[in-house]
């Protein structure tokens, strides 16, 4: 990034090709609906070029990032508060930006494979929407895009400890709407 603020244009096309999957998957995750999704990611790096000038490396540039990403998603949300509850997460065809790229990438399992991932993937996905808006937002910065708790805890501005209780709570969560689905599947085999 300290050579992108110096103008090195190279320098960039590494940023991008570095981090443009993570800051999608996390856009993806948080944003209430998916034409959203591009937008963000676009308004997130168009909003990186114009302040690079005045970028200093207090944090790792991924954290600095996925901050300006979430701050465009806020906006968004404050101006779009009359949003549906029952819109909250997926598209007109009840999928994410997140279940078409874990879909793509199982391409090369077999059929059975791969429809037992989907399965399992979607039973996950939907234990995840169910979790409280806090909680999910840094299981997935930290399961999806494999932030620390100190880069978390600088973009949602909180506490380290605060960090820590979300995902403990996230995980007891989804460990107690998946566990009888393992249960079941232990059963059948």
């Amino acid at each position: 990034m300290l050579n992108y603020r110096d103008g090195d244009l190279g320098a960039f096309r590494e940023l991008y090709r570095r981090h443009s999957q993570g800051l999608y998957r996390f856009i993806a995750w948080r944003s209430p609906r998916r034409d959203w999704v591009d937008e963000i990611a676009q308004d997130s790096w168009a909003a990186l070029h114009q302040t690079r000038a005045r970028y200093q490396p207090e944090s790792l540039f991924r954290t600095y990032l996925f901050q300006i990403a979430r701050n465009r998603l806020i906006d968004l949300l404050r101006q779009q508060q009359t949003l549906l509850a029952s819109e909250m997460g997926q598209s007109d065809d009840e999928q994410t930006a997140f279940d078409y790229l874990a879909e793509t990438a199982q391409e090369t399992l077999s059929p059975e494979a791969v429809l037992e991932n989907r399965e399992r993937i979607a039973r996950l996905h939907a234990a995840i929407r169910l979790l409280p808006g806090e909680q999910k937002e840094v299981l997935i910065l930290q399961q999806f895009n494999g932030m620390s708790l100190a880069e978390i805890a600088l973009i949602v501005a909180a506490p380290e400890e605060t960090i820590k209780s979300r995902l403990r709570y996230a995980m007891r969560k989804l460990r107690q709407q998946l566990t009888p689905d393992l249960d079941s599947s232990e059963e059948a085999a």
